[in-house]
C-alpha cells in the first residue's frame, strides 16, 4: 500500500518544533514517510509565542515548490501558513499546474496566543481560491491546540500518501493523537525561573537602576525575551514592574520619613527632583509634595 513518493509541505517554521515545517518533518518522519518542504513564512518563536515574522518573497516560495515538484513529484502536499496574498496566488497556480492527488490544508490564522496572523481580505482569497484545490481542510478550531491540529494534518497527509481512503486515514491520524504529546512538554522553559530571577533582582537594584536593559543584561537574555516572560506571568512589562517598585518605596518614604523630596529623588536613582515629580505624578497624577500632605493629613 505504502507509495515512495515524497509529502511536500508548505508552511512557516517554528523554532520550537511544536508546528510548522518542523513538526510536519519530524510526524511524517516519525510514521515512516519522507517530508519535502517550502517554507513560506521565517518565525521568530519560542514556547511563549510568535515575536516576530519574515514572510519570504512569493517569488522564492514559489522557486522552492517548483524545485520539489519537477525533481521528486509529490502527490500529498500539506500546506498551512499563508501570510500574503502574493504567495496565496503563487500556491494556487502551482496546485492547479501539477495537480497533486492529495491537498490537506491546516489554515493557520491566529497564534497559539490568539494573536490574528493574516487579514479578513486574505481569509476570503483563500476560501475562494484555494479551498476549492483541497482534498480535506483541518479545521485548528476542532482541536486543544495549534500543535494537536497540526500533528493531525501531519498524520493525515501520511495515511492518504500511503493510499489509505479518507475515512481510515482520519481514523488513524486520530488514533496518533490519543498517544503522542503535543504540547512544548519536551521542552522546559525558564520563563518562571527567570522570572523569580528578575523580580529578585529588581528588589535588589531598583534604587540605583531602572532601566530594562540592565536587568536583561544581568540575566543574560534578550530584553524582548524578559518583556514575554513578565507579560505571560504577571501581565505587565518589565519597566512597570520596576516603575512600581520604585513607586512602592518613594510612597514609603514620603509618608513614613522626614526626608524631603529632593533627598528621597536622589535615594531612588533620580538625577533631579524635577525628573523625579514627573514620574511621581505620571503614577498618581499628584505631586510627591501633595501625596505627602495628603498623607500627613
Amino acid at each position: 500500500m505504502q507509495t515512495n513518493k515524497p509529502i511536500l509541505t508548505i508552511t512557516g517554521s517554528d523554532p520550537a518544533g511544536v508546528s510548522g515545517v518542523q513538526a510536519d518533518i519530524k510526524v511524517i518522519s516519525q510514521l515512516g514517510g519522507y517530508a519535502v518542504s517550502a517554507i513560506t513564512s521565517v518565525t521568530v518563536q519560542n514556547t511563549l509565542g510568535i515575536q516576530d515574522f519574515h514572510d519570504l518573497p512569493a517569488s522564492v516560495v514559489e522557486g522552492q515548490v517548483e524545485a520539489i515538484m519537477n525533481d521528486v513529484e509529490p502527490q500529498t502536499v500539506k500546506i498551512g501558513m499563508i501570510r500574503t496574498k502574493e504567495t496565496l496566488a503563487v500556491i494556487v497556480s502551482l496546485l492547479s499546474r501539477y495537480r497533486p492527488q492529495n491537498v490537506i490544508f491546516m489554515p493557520v490564522m491566529y497564534s497559539a496566543q490568539g494573536e490574528r496572523l493574516v487579514s479578513d481580505e486574505l481569509v476570503g482569497a483563500i476560501r475562494q481560491q484555494l479551498l476549492p484545490l483541497c482534498t480535506l481542510v483541518v479545521q485548528n478550531t476542532q482541536f486543544s491546540s495549534h500543535g494537536e491540529a497540526n500533528m493531525f494534518a501531519s498524520a493525515v497527509a501520511y495515511y492518504l500518501n500511503a493510499g489509505y481512503g479518507k475515512a481510515d486515514a482520519l481514523k488513524h491520524a486520530r488514533r496518533l493523537l490519543d498517544t503522542q504529546p503535543t504540547s512544548y512538554s519536551g521542552l522546559k522553559s525558564r520563563s518562571r525561573d527567570l522570572y523569580e530571577q528578575f523580580m529578585r533582582e529588581v528588589e535588589h537594584c531598583y534604587k540605583t537602576n531602572s532601566d530594562v536593559r540592565f536587568y536583561a543584561s544581568r540575566l543574560n537574555v534578550a530584553s524582548g525575551y524578559l518583556a514575554q516572560v513578565t507579560r505571560r506571568i504577571k501581565g505587565q512589562s518589565p519597566k512597570s514592574i520596576i516603575d512600581s517598585r520604585i513607586l512602592v518605596e518613594a510612597e514609603r518614604l514620603l509618608s513614613s520619613t522626614t526626608q524631603t523630596v529632593q533627598e528621597i529623588a536622589y535615594s531612588l536613582g533620580f538625577t533631579s527632583q524635577a525628573y523625579f515629580s514627573r514620574f511621581f505624578r505620571k503614577q498618581h497624577d499628584m505631586s510627591p509634595t501633595e501625596y505627602r500632605n495628603r498623607k500627613q493629613s
